[in-house]
């Protein structure tokens, strides 16, 4: 990048409800769109699988020191497996591993289904982001190296037979973090026993975000610059489950600082978002005994 286009790129923070289409990985449509804003930085809050489609938020400018814990929130999903066939990469872009017939009751489903709801042990498919050594599982797999996984807890807060039709299943699937669709489509047609992948996959929650109100790429290529940034929310859009606490004037400098504070609205443990007194985000603190604040995450002073 010349030193020019370096000055030319603007300062964009907030956070952008993206649509993501189908067939296009979530790190390709994010340069796309960080292109259309001109923004000096931004980043994904968990990606999706070029399969997948639905609710992808992006992180722009400051936005992106927040992004971890947009990460860590839990995830709705609606999915169509298919029974009987069973693939590389667990789903429709593997190849084709095994088949069965499929003779599959309602009730045999049901009580399957049962066994996945709450917390349970998830072992990650190979074609993931995961790492061994540094090296990411998906290209091991890709080379036709399996290492063994181990299992990981996760929690299914939601699970939802949407529609059962001969070979064919659609589940809306509220899950914790770390959690793996193409997992679940393989375990529940291995507890089947007819094998099971995913061919069709689109995220429709995020935390308290909704798909429902994200913009697909398109639209933003109809904007204008202006549309564009009307579109986009509040840094702290993501966190407003956290505590909110306001600084007076001295502590609010103190804090921008890097230094403990003490005030009287600080709860016993836990994060807190961190707000001076004319309403300015300033970041997440961490609360200590004794009614007293920590920095844990800061934004630029000039934000």
């Amino acid at each position: 990048m010349s030193r020019w286009s370096q000055y030319s790129l603007n300062p964009v923070d907030g956070i952008l409800l993206l649509d993501k289409g189908l067939g296009i990985s979530s790190n390709r449509i994010l340069q796309q769109v960080k292109c259309l804003f001109n923004a000096r930085k931004a980043g994904h809050t968990g990606s999706l699988d070029p399969l997948a489609t639905g609710l992808l938020p992006l992180c722009f400018g400051e936005a992106t020191k927040l992004s971890q814990y947009l990460l860590n929130s839990d995830k709705r999903y609606l999915t169509t497996f298919k029974l009987g066939e069973t693939t590389t990469t667990g789903d429709a872009e593997g190849k084709l591993i095994s088949q069965k017939a499929v003779n599959i009751s309602s009730r045999q489903l049901e009580s399957v289904l049962n066994k996945y709801r709450g917390i349970i042990e998830q072992v990650p498919p190979m074609y993931s982001a995961l790492k061994k050594n540094g090296q990411p599982l998906y290209k091991l797999a890709r080379k036709g190296i399996e290492i063994r996984r181990k299992p990981r807890s996760v929690e299914i807060f939601d699970l939802s037979l949407l529609a059962f039709d001969d070979e064919l299943l659609t589940l809306d699937v509220h899950c914790s973090k770390g959690f793996y669709i193409r997992s679940l489509a393989f375990d529940i047609g291995e507890m089947l026993g007819c094998g099971a992948h995913v061919i069709g996959l689109r995220r429709t929650a995020a935390g308290k975000f909704d798909v429902r109100d994200a913009v697909k790429l398109e639209q933003l290529e109809e904007m204008d610059s202006q549309q564009r940034l009307q579109q986009l929310m509040p840094v702290d859009a993501g966190i407003d489950d956290m505590p909110r606490v306001s600084l007076a004037q001295d502590a609010s400098d103190y804090f921008r600082q890097g230094q403990t504070v003490r005030t009287d609205e600080a709860p016993q443990v836990g994060l807190v978002r961190v707000y001076s007194e004319d309403v300015c985000f300033i970041g997440i603190g961490e609360a200590l005994e004794g009614r007293r604040i920590k920095p844990k995450r800061l934004l630029s002073t000039n934000n």
